[in-house]
């Protein structure tokens, strides 16, 4: 009977509708050295149940509530330093034709002789990286040789073939 009262707790137990008291029931059941053979898969679940009832947490909780960084601030702030700049940035308007403003010019030759300048002396440098790899004609010139060779091999396998 005792065992008939055992069953109809774990089926309440594994639809979720044990109380308490009948809880404490299986776990006193499954706890004793003796279980019904059908049962002893439950037994090592409610031991860890038992063990894990008497543990106690020992660490020590922190009351102090970190602050945290509000970004939205550094948002506005942000918008602000930006809006300021542009408003003593612009101290009138902007003659194309000043010449202390760094990279322009009043006369389209003067631009186009530094431009000129300019890519002549990326050519020059360009120039100098390409005399550091020009062994590699050599190393093309190696590998063409390679292919006559493989032409040679593929005309004596078909005489040894026939």
């Amino acid at each position: 009977m005792v065992l008939n009262n055992i069953e109809d707790l774990l089926e309440k137990y594994e639809n979720g509708e044990t109380t308490l008291k009948e809880e404490q029931q299986l776990k006193h059941y499954f706890s004793q050295e003796t279980v019904a053979p059908h049962l002893e898969m439950y037994k090592p679940m409610f031991a860890y149940f038992l063990v894990n009832q008497q543990e106690q947490f020992t660490k020590d909780i922190p009351l102090k509530t970190r602050r945290k960084f509000n970004y939205k601030w550094v948002s506005v702030a942000a918008v602000a330093v930006l809006m300021l700049g542009f408003y003593l940035n612009q101290t009138g308007p902007i003659d194309t034709c000043q010449e202390d403003v760094m990279g322009t010019f009043c006369e389209p030759e003067e631009a186009f002789n530094e431009v000129s300048k300019s890519l002549a002396m990326i050519s020059s440098h360009f120039n100098k990286g390409t005399q550091a790899i020009s062994y590699l004609d050599e190393m093309d010139a190696g590998t063409s040789t390679i292919g006559y060779l493989n032409e040679i091999e593929n005309t004596t396998s078909i005489i040894f073939k026939n």
